[in-house]
């Protein structure tokens, strides 16, 4: 599998440490397999306040969340790896952790793969898709080791 992958870092002291670019691209691989043979996607860390403006811009919610996904619009007839934008947030990702008694880097995977996802085409709309989204997350979180994220909270729990 061939992954461009550029990790942008876009927070202050006081957002927790987030994992580091090689943590990610284990993450977004996974997230990958059997998905690509070829990607080229964003994954930027970002404050609260970066996501609250790019949440009510683009989503019509004026308040912090953890992960947004930019897929890429692709033009017909032009093939191109480019899958989008994976926009986190540190501060978000380590309090959800924090209140949800997970370990920070296990939900930070979960982010990470979850927003992927979402760049693949997943999405969780509806109860069908939902299903059909957390079951293939929970399948990549284990091949990484890592518990079901939904054991204790549900899919509501992300937006």
């Amino acid at each position: 599998m061939n992954v461009d992958l550029d990790v942008q870092y876009a927070i202050v002291d006081d957002d927790g440490e987030p994992p580091s670019p090689e943590l990610i691209r284990t993450w977004v691989e996974a997230a990958l397999n059997d998905q690509r043979d070829e990607a080229e996607l964003t994954v930027r860390i970002v404050s609260a306040e970066e996501i609250q403006e790019l949440n009510r811009n683009y989503r019509h919610k004026d308040k912090p969340t953890n992960v947004l996904s930019f897929p890429f619009e692709k033009i017909e007839g032009v093939v191109l790896p480019l899958l989008g934008d994976v926009v986190i947030c540190a501060a978000v990702v380590a309090l959800e952790a924090q209140q949800q008694h997970k370990l920070l880097f296990d939900h930070w995977a979960h982010m990470v793969v979850h927003g992927v996802l979402h760049l693949l085409g997943y999405d969780h709309i509806d109860e069908i898709e939902a299903e059909e989204m957390e079951a293939l997350e929970i399948k990549v979180l284990q091949g990484l080791g890592i518990e079901n994220p939904y054991d204790v909270f549900p899919s509501t729990a992300i937006y």
